[in-house]
């Protein structure tokens, strides 16, 4: 719990100095947080650290896709802080790491609710109409009913919420009206973001096992490396 707690009070505060700084505090925020997700995967085993490298990647791609090119969300400076890939691996740690303090139903039970609470929240009561939001609960759920990592997904879920609600709220990225394209309501953040999130980590730990093997593959035979 104590590891979980430290990563979501350094991505609290690194958001926090986002909203006060230029591109250029932005890009010393990012290597920052580029050595901080480093040390934090010093003491991992080596498959942990291929599921971050993973998460890293694929989240990386969506970001890009989301934001630079479809605009479904902006962040301040309208670019992608240098800081947002390596903190997807530390949400990914952070997830991790409280669902391994939590007893599982406990973990993906507050998941499943939220989500779903959240989600007939948007369709009914709160400022934004949020439909686009409303089709990733399902999504969500099935992970969480179904797949044997549900206790790593719904800790995951559990730190995005707040980080999402709390990015919004002091400005460091907001979510469009309406998805670009389509028209579709969408919140401010929409409540199904978290499995865009879980989706990450859903590919990184299929790939994980690839990355390994690969990795086996290039280092050389020990043979080789005395001579």
């Amino acid at each position: 719990m104590r590891r979980a707690a430290a990563i979501a009070a350094y991505l609290a505060a690194l958001l926090a100095v986002d909203t006060q700084v230029g591109l250029h505090g932005q890009l010393a925020l990012g290597a920052l947080t580029w050595l901080v997700l480093l040390a934090a995967c010093v003491p991992l085993d080596v498959r942990r650290r291929a599921q971050v490298a993973g998460v890293v990647a694929f989240a990386t791609v969506g970001e890009v896709t989301g934001s630079l090119v479809w605009g479904v969300y902006r962040y301040r400076l309208h670019n992608l802080p240098l800081f947002i890939p390596p903190a997807h691996g530390l949400v990914f740690l952070a997830g991790c790491a409280l669902a391994g303090a939590v007893r599982e139903r406990i973990v993906v039970v507050l998941a499943a609710a939220g989500s779903i609470s959240w989600g007939l929240a948007g369709l009914t009561v709160l400022p934004r109409l949020d439909v686009a939001g409303a089709f990733g609960v399902p999504l969500l759920c099935a992970f969480l009913w179904r797949s044997r990592n549900r206790a790593a997904y719904a800790g995951v879920f559990l730190v995005v919420a707040c980080l999402e609600l709390y990015g919004t709220a002091i400005g460091t990225w907001r979510w469009a009206e309406r998805l670009p394209g389509l028209g579709i309501p969408d919140g401010n953040p929409p409540s199904g973001v978290a499995s865009g999130y879980v989706w990450f980590d859903v590919m990184a730990m299929l790939v994980a096992p690839a990355l390994l093997a690969a990795a086996r593959l290039l280092r050389p035979a020990p043979e080789l490396a005395a001579e």
